[in-house]
């Protein structure tokens, strides 16, 4: 009986981006049954995986890290506790597996016995000899491999989404689950607020550290836990609840304080704002915010960062005439300075059920919303190709050219291409820089109604590129349009 994998795990075990199993399953290169693919199908369609090194895998993981602004981090085993529940979990699987082996052996045999009787088919017996002779054992390399993978990092599914992640390390399920691009309801993360809450539907956890919320008795009857305090003991199965737009996420009002403010060239700087431990902003990659230091000197910036990275947030300023936010930024901002944060808002968000190729075009500071998308996208690993097209004027209008040549340097599936613009009169000459990015789109893309297309950036910009990429087959579905203020 043929075993079934998840398409994550599946992708994981060979190597390859979860979108490249999938661009498979579409074009008949991969069988699939309900959205799982078989062993002998896997090792069919990747003959040659390298099942003991995993180079593709880690080239992503530390772009994704560098990504997020988190520092590169030691993958830690998981706990004692832990890995010994994994090890169990798997030793009764194989002793499960090993008495169906058996008893299927015992059946063949007596089946063999009955075929050399006189009078019973001598040929088919002969047959079944040499059935029994060619079988695969069952200590296969990706069984192994597979075996492996199970101990160091477990795989939970989110019901009713059907979403999937891994938990890695001495990671919480919160945490796992963020990193993965998941929108799930959280609050403080300490165990003391009860917005994460979850119910087991099948595996085991283990706890990680003390809550302090109190959950009712039928609560705790149905198996509810905190994702915050808890992480995967084995594969595990959950009830969430989950952001599905913009309209699912809460505004909210949160103090934070500075964490940096660095050049990014002569007028632009990155705003790092980190937020308390116990109050973290929940939103959508390519979401706005409002930044205020106090009544009079307030702006609506989009966050320029993953939702991915938690406390973390970042912003692309660029310094322009009469902005006394922005000025005062420049001017410069220190540890103990606090910035107010009231959103998220905005319908600039991922449409995570397609599974169509991203493209994405940023004309100038456009890229900071375009960022968060990408990074989004990144983690949560399920398109097939993404493509940036960064329209920006001036010498140092790419400013964060080498961020996006090192997305294109070590993921297969992304596509970067820069495009100058006179720095005199970027806004006037429009149409033309329109012009320049659909031709570079449809060099990756000939057939727009195929991708998906996220566009932001100055209005006579992105507004210009929106009309010619209509006109040229792309469905007006299909296309998102942020013109942030700044």
């Amino acid at each position: 009986m043929p075993r079934y994998l998840t398409l994550s795990r599946a992708a994981r075990l060979v190597g390859v981006r979860r979108g490249a199993l999938q661009s498979k399953i579409r074009n008949g290169e991969l069988a699939a049954f309900e959205g799982m693919v078989s062993e002998d199908e896997l090792m069919r369609a990747y003959p040659e995986a390298q099942l003991e090194d995993n180079t593709v895998l880690e080239r992503l993981e530390a772009i994704k890290e560098a990504a997020f602004a988190r520092r590169v981090r030691e993958h830690l085993l998981p706990s004692a506790e832990v890995l010994m529940a994994r090890l169990t979990e798997l030793g009764r699987e194989r002793a499960a597996a090993q008495a169906e082996l058996e008893r299927t052996r015992e059946i063949l045999e007596e089946l063999r016995a009955r075929l050399r009787q006189p009078g019973e088919t001598a040929r088919l017996a002969d047959w079944l000899d040499a059935q029994l002779a060619a079988a695969t054992p069952p200590g296969t390399p990706l069984l192994a491999h597979e075996s492996l993978l199970r101990i160091m990092s477990a795989h939970v599914q989110v019901n009713p989404s059907g979403h999937e992640f891994f938990v890695d390390g001495s990671d919480s399920l919160l945490e796992a689950a963020l990193r993965a691009g998941l929108s799930l309801d959280y609050g403080c993360s300490a165990g003391s607020c009860g917005k994460c809450k979850a119910r087991v539907v099948s595996g085991q956890v283990h706890r990680l550290r003390h809550a302090d919320y109190a959950f009712t008795a039928a609560e705790k009857a149905a198996g509810v836990l905190l994702m915050c305090c808890h992480t995967a003991a084995t594969d595990l199965v959950i009830e969430a609840r989950e952001a599905h737009g913009a309209a699912d996420m809460p505004l909210q009002t949160i103090d934070a304080r500075v964490k940096a403010v660095s050049p990014m060239g002569e007028d632009m700087r990155l705003l790092h704002l980190q937020t308390p431990r116990s109050n973290r902003l929940r939103f959508l990659a390519g979401q706005s915010v409002r930044l205020s230091l106090g009544e009079a000197v307030e702006a609506t910036f989009p966050v320029a960062s993953c939702p991915c990275d938690e406390r973390n947030l970042h912003f692309h300023l660029r310094r322009r005439d009469g902005d006394a936010f922005v000025e005062r930024v420049f001017a410069g901002l220190k540890g103990v300075d606090t910035v107010r944060i009231e959103g998220p808002r905005g319908e600039f968000v991922l449409d995570e059920a397609s599974t169509r190729p991203l493209v994405f075009v940023a004309f100038d500071i456009g890229f900071a919303p375009v960022k968060s998308l990408i990074e989004h996208a990144m983690a949560l690993d399920s398109a097939e190709t993404l493509q940036l097209v960064w329209s920006a004027a001036g010498a140092r209008g790419h400013y964060l050219d080498n961020l996006c040549r090192s997305w294109s340097d070590a993921l297969d599936n992304f596509r970067y291409d820069p495009l100058a613009a006179a720095p005199d009169s970027p806004h006037a000459a429009g149409e033309a820089r329109a012009r320049a990015v659909l031709e570079r789109v449809l060099q990756a893309h000939p057939r727009l109604e195929e991708v998906d297309v996220y566009l932001a950036g100055p209005a006579p910009c992105a507004q210009a590129a929106e009309t010619q990429l209509i006109a040229h087959g792309l469905p007006r579905a299909q296309l998102r349009l942020n013109t942030p203020e700044h």
